[in-house]
């Protein structure tokens, strides 16, 4: 099955040039950029989405003006804008007048036929304007709004980036069934229930010192044992770390180090797209609650597998309980670091250009 595209249709007058008192670009001294729409339109690239100017005429001269008229001013913005990398995979404009009622002219969708024939996940898709047009396009196409003018060029491109690292994964097998929700940017609700009350316990530390949000449902087979129920709840969660990393553009990639009461912990962590583990902690109780201690390298090693990272975990202390913490905490606070993006920046962290 074919993965379905993604569209940002943005708007162009008012949100990528400002619009003038005359709502007419029609000469080089009324042209400007919005301000923070070129680094906005620049951290909208390589995320996967194909970018779609579109406009009603008004703005850069509607059909009352000769072409030449305005055509200087949409060459310039392109050519201003492919200089920094933007390019659009498509312009449409709408040359319509609003008394003309045509089924072109937004907030109607006449002329996006193209993106609406079933090849397109529109509810992931964005329409970013700065008119109540352009939010009511949003919702006859059931794609998401973002206006500027209420929200900055930044907030919007924040916005979009950060749904891209959004991800809900449900997996049941005969031993386990579960549903599981990560937010690598915090902006979702967090809630742990596998089953297991001790366990819970540790991967709360995830969503409270990792600044993620983390939702886990597991109904596992507990009356074998929990051998199921702990390697599943990683292999999920490593399989979720990893999608929601995306193209891993602008990430720091790395992250280490905590410690806690009489315990330190060691955590280092890469996600460089190999996958290797390596665990030096000694555990003196067979369980901690209801959870085996010996599970935890298991469960630590299948996350490690799935998100294909480098995971390193070093740990040394009295308290079981507090090693456990210790450990969940630096991972917690590793995987905060590793995955923390700068919006305005699409570098690869990798001297190899890939990751």
């Amino acid at each position: 099955m074919n993965e379905l595209k993604k569209v940002l249709f943005i708007d162009r007058d008012g949100t990528i040039l400002i619009e003038p008192e005359d709502k007419q670009i029609d000469s080089l001294e009324k042209f400007a950029f919005v301000p923070g729409a070129i680094s906005g339109l620049k951290a909208l690239t390589g995320l996967g989405y194909e970018l779609v100017m579109i406009s009603n005429q008004d703005g850069l001269g509607t059909h009352l003006f000769p072409e030449e008229t305005f055509l200087p001013c949409q060459n310039l913005m392109l050519k201003t804008l492919a200089g920094e990398g933007i390019t659009f995979d498509n312009i449409l404009i709408d040359k319509s007048l609003p008394q003309d009622n045509a089924p072109t002219r937004k907030p109607r969708t006449g002329m996006l036929g193209a993106y609406m024939d079933g090849s397109y996940d529109l509810s992931a898709s964005f329409v970013i304007g700065d008119r109540e047009t352009d939010v009511q396009l949003a919702a006859n196409l059931g794609a998401k709004a973002l206006q500027i003018g209420p929200m900055t060029w930044a907030e919007a491109a924040e916005a979009v980036r950060s749904s891209s690292r959004q991800v809900s994964i449900a997996r049941k097998t005969r031993e386990t069934d579960i549903k599981l929700t990560l937010d690598l940017d915090g902006k979702g609700p967090s809630g742990i229930n596998t089953g297991l009350n001790f366990f819970d316990h540790m991967l709360e530390q995830l969503p409270h010192h990792g600044g993620i949000s983390l939702a886990i449902d597991c109904k596992g087979d507990l009356k074998v044992d929990e051998h199921h129920t702990m390697e599943d709840v990683g292999i999920v969660l490593g399989q979720a770390i990893y999608q929601a990393l995306g193209s891993k553009r602008g990430i720091e990639r790395y992250g280490f180090v905590l410690p806690m009461d009489e315990c330190k912990a060691l955590v280092l962590i890469d996600f460089g797209g190999r996958a290797d583990f390596v665990w030096k902690v000694d555990f003196t109780r067979e369980f901690i609650g209801d959870t085996p201690t010996e599970m935890f390298p298991h469960f630590f090693k299948s996350l490690c597998t799935e998100a294909r990272c480098n995971l390193r975990i070093e740990a040394e202390g009295q308290n079981n309980h507090h090693l456990a913490e210790a450990i969940f905490k630096a991972f917690a606070r590793a995987l905060r670091q590793a995955v923390r993006r700068n919006v305005f920046d699409d570098a690869l962290p990798s001297s190899k250009g890939t990751l």
